[in-house]
């Protein structure tokens, strides 16, 4: 049965504009006014998306999948410095001035992305400034996120750090469920030790002093279901929202 390519670019161009917020203010003429340029790309799991030292010249924005931000340290330790998710971003900076990328993404697991490269970008800035609007929201939580991040490694305990790392997952990978929320994993227990900057075998200690207090249950190794969520949250020093 032959192919068809056609039917193929427009699921394609759906699925980047239902999962990617940056887009959600725009209606359906607009979306379909700007699917022209946009570019579709698949990695396998593994597979480098950008190089640290790479002068990108396009917005990729994941819609399908999760990959890693990473660096490696002057003593040869991965680094790892953001998740990225669908509907997440990466590439801003060389949209607006050319500098080189300063960490390498890579798959997670089968990622797919849309991108925009920097003239159709500004194509497009121009046609709907709130899409500008948006990448700047965007940006401004991920500086946020980041600076909690490097507030909480100097002030939160490591065990209080795991717990605000699987409330972080629960936000974005949590699935509800009857007995609680199912965290798919995007790390592994060696990648969630590598993104808090400790030893895998803290990350495994806190993780089972949790299964035993009936906070969490091991699903394997690929995903945690969490149990009692206010539990957790006081474990990582957060208040509940009520």
């Amino acid at each position: 049965m032959e192919k068809c390519e056609v039917c193929e670019a427009q699921c394609l161009h759906k699925l980047c504009m239902h999962k990617v917020p940056i887009f959600s203010s725009l209606n359906q003429d607009e979306m379909t006014h700007i699917v022209s340029i946009i570019r579709h790309k698949k990695y396998r799991k593994e597979e480098t998306l950008l190089s640290e030292g790479d002068r990108a010249d396009a917005l990729v924005i994941v819609s399908e999948g999760s990959a890693k931000a990473f660096k490696i340290t002057p003593d040869g330790r991965e680094q790892i410095l953001y998740v990225f998710s669908e509907g997440d971003f990466f590439g801003e900076r060389n949209l607006f001035e050319r500098q080189v990328s300063t960490y390498t993404v890579e798959a997670l697991e089968p990622v797919r992305t849309c991108s925009f490269t920097k003239e159709s970008f500004y194509e497009l800035l121009h046609a709907y400034p709130e899409i500008a609007i948006k990448i700047i929201e965007e940006l401004e939580k991920r500086i946020s996120h980041m600076e909690s991040a490097l507030q909480s490694m100097g002030v939160r305990s490591i065990d209080d750090r795991v717990s605000a790392l699987l409330l972080d997952f629960a936000e974005k990978y949590g699935t509800s469920v009857p007995d609680g929320t199912l965290i798919r994993l995007p790390l592994s227990r060696e990648g969630m030790a590598n993104y808090l900057g400790v030893a895998r075998e803290t990350v495994s200690r806190k993780l089972g002093l949790l299964e035993n207090e009936g906070i969490i249950r091991s699903n394997g190794n690929k995903s945690i279901l969490l149990l009692n969520r206010d539990m957790l949250e006081s474990s990582a020093g957060k208040s509940v929202d009520i």
